[in-house]
């Protein structure tokens, strides 16, 4: 019976072993960010054309930080869309299973 090598580990060593992990990771703050910024507009009832200019970028630049699939983004870009939904951006470096202690 082979045993299989990911029973026991962590989803995160899993995506990393796959090479895939920091893909993964900027995708899903990416998605957040996207999902954030949208129900903001819905709920403050802002069109696309308004959000742009509060956070002074063209529509479509606007339409590739509302795209999830695209993890393309500046800090400052990043900076702007949380203080125009009321939040702010918070980033910690914190060890990996690769850093030694």
């Amino acid at each position: 019976m082979k045993k299989n090598k990911h029973i026991g580990s962590s989803f995160d060593s899993f995506l990393e072993e796959e090479g895939i992990l920091e893909e993964v990771n900027a995708a899903a703050i990416k998605a957040i960010i996207a999902n954030n910024l949208q129900a903001y507009m819905q709920k403050k009832g802002i069109t696309q054309t308004d959000m742009a200019k509060q956070l002074g970028t063209s529509r479509s630049g606007l339409q590739r930080l509302l795209d999830p699939k695209n993890t393309s983004i500046t800090l400052l870009t990043l900076n702007k869309a949380a203080a125009v939904v009321g939040k702010k951006i918070e980033i910690n470096l914190i060890p990996t299973s690769k850093t030694k202690r």
